[in-house]
């Protein structure tokens, strides 16, 4: 995953895979999602940033995987 911000034009953009792109769709005024050919998520634009989506402000954490309780 990869992700840009481009602060000439307060643009976020979110790479989550290198697949083709062969559809994009509008999600609201300032979201874009792009899908490949099996309608996964590719990528992700978001306009005015700062105020979209708080870009500025991010946070990145791994979570561990729980372990199951089988004790049940």
């Amino acid at each position: 995953m990869k992700i840009n911000y481009f602060e000439d034009t307060d643009t976020a953009f979110i790479e989550f895979t290198a697949q083709p792109v062969v559809e994009t769709r509008k999600l609201c005024e300032n979201i874009h999602i792009d899908l490949d050919e099996q309608g996964n998520l590719v990528s992700m634009k978001i306009e005015h940033a700062k105020t979209s989506a708080n870009i500025l402000d991010f946070t990145f954490e791994r979570q561990e995987k729980q372990p199951s309780d089988d004790s049940v």
